[in-house]
């Protein structure tokens, strides 16, 4: 099995099925001169929207999705399969449809800060547990869902990445990563909910996510992302 370079034992030998990084290549040996010349590798897929390098299902850049990169038939709603069980608190039932695509959202993600899941953070410790902080002061805020794909995180113009949730602040939850998580519309009209790997990992009504593995989503689920933020979704205006 080899090793990615953030020490993940992986199946794969192109990317990381733990973390997505790609995979180093193997270092060559002392004896190259009485070995045949090299075969030319193939050249590392590169993100069509920024030209950096892949490194996984998601440009750690912009934030692009391979998932979706193929024809324009196929670019609208990239279908996935989420793992058996949905994470949602209210999948009993036939699910609740969310409009992906046109005119008003008619759900929203409302995000605001949690003091139970911020005390439950700091009690498992961490070696930052200390230096971060309940805000005082947090006002919820509202984000339509609209279009393929919702990313959420913080802001970064090195990255030339803007989250369609943006949960740069202020107040700054410094457990959120840049790009944290994703929501990706589906054909149906509903909505699964992503963790493209992210450095502190996301909860949906209290379940951890798996990287890379996605989860339906319905009015009501409760999302935990970083030190104390809760986004939850609810059904909006259209």
């Amino acid at each position: 099995m080899a090793t990615c370079p953030q020490g993940h034992a992986s199946g794969s030998d192109d990317y990381c099925d733990v973390c997505g990084t790609q995979m180093a290549a193997a270092p060559p040996t002392s004896n190259a001169a009485s070995n045949p010349a090299p075969v030319a590798e193939p050249a590392a897929e590169s993100c069509p929207i920024c030209q950096t390098p892949r490194a996984g299902q998601f440009c750690e850049v912009c934030g692009h999705d391979y998932s979706s990169a193929g024809s324009a038939a196929q670019r609208g709603h990239p279908t996935l399969h989420p793992e058996q069980g949905s994470a949602s608190g209210q999948g009993n039932g036939a699910p609740v449809p969310l409009l992906a695509t046109g005119g008003g959202a008619r759900w929203e993600a409302v995000t605001a800060a949690d003091r139970s899941y911020y005390e439950k953070v700091i009690a498992e410790g961490g070696p930052d547990a200390d230096a971060v902080a309940f805000p005082p002061y947090c006002p919820e805020r509202s984000f339509g869902l609209y279009g393929d794909q919702v990313r959420i995180g913080r802001r970064s113009r090195a990255r030339n990445l803007e989250p369609e949730i943006d949960l740069t602040g202020p107040p700054e939850d410094p457990g959120v990563s840049h790009l944290h998580a994703v929501l990706l519309a589906q054909p149906d009209g509903s909505w699964m909910l992503v963790d493209p790997g992210s450095s502190n990992g996301t909860q949906v009504n209290g379940k951890p996510l798996k990287v890379n593995v996605p989860v339906k989503i319905a009015p009501g689920d409760r999302i935990h992302v970083g030190a104390w933020t809760v986004i939850t979704i609810r059904e909006g205006t259209p």
